[in-house]
């Protein structure tokens, strides 16, 4: 039929569950073989899914992909789940990871506890402690209520305190000018290298 593509592919009975009766493909194999099949993206996104919900870990589809060797896209899929992460908590924070990776920033942290003499400021997505900078992934709804984005600014303000850069990015932003995102934590990075790192907070997860 127009627009449906069928692929063939062997499945071994490790990699088949059975769900309100019907047989179905186990969640690893069925993130491997999406990895296999979609853009690298995508397939983040899906495979940093399944390890947050649990339903998957890394050495269940380490060992789909051994028994997938030498099928096509396998590399790929490598590669996603090499770079899958679980404390990855939204496709949003997903997409960024790949977009900071493609536009060549090093790794973050994710979902770091931060904190100052006082105690601790709160848990923010992106870390880069090397570097002194905070990113944030604003999504829609984070400043409809006027007093969360009052909490908001005061944590930015704390954070700026205790020595760190803080950069937020919207949704709209990183799928229209990625680049404009990566550009703006790159220039936290240097500011942060202006001022030094002998009065920056601490982070503590």
């Amino acid at each position: 039929m127009p627009g449906i593509k069928l692929y063939l592919a062997g499945l071994p009975a490790s990699h088949v569950a059975v769900v309100a009766g019907v047989p179905v493909t186990t969640v690893s194999r069925t993130v491997v073989d999406l990895a296999r099949t979609m853009p690298f993206r995508s397939g983040v996104v899906v495979a940093d899914s399944a390890l947050h919900s649990g339903r998957a870990s890394k050495p269940e589809l380490g060992a789909v992909i051994a028994a997938c060797e030498r099928w096509p896209g396998v590399s790929r899929a490598r590669e996603v789940v090499e770079f899958a992460d679980r404390r990855s908590e939204s496709p949003f924070e997903s997409i960024a990871r790949v977009a900071f990776r493609d536009g060549g920033l090093p790794p973050p942290e994710l979902q770091v506890w931060v904190g100052d003499d006082a105690g601790q400021i709160g848990r923010v997505d992106f870390l880069w402690r090397r570097h002194g900078t905070v990113a944030e992934a604003d999504g829609a709804l984070k400043y409809a209520d006027p007093e969360r984005a009052r909490r908001q600014l005061r944590r930015d303000a704390r954070l700026r305190e205790a020595g760190f850069e803080v950069v937020h990015f919207t949704w709209a932003e990183l799928m229209t000018a990625p680049e404009q995102v990566i550009s703006s934590i790159r220039a936290a990075f240097r500011r942060a290298a202006l001022l030094g790192s002998a009065d920056r907070g601490r982070a503590t997860g």
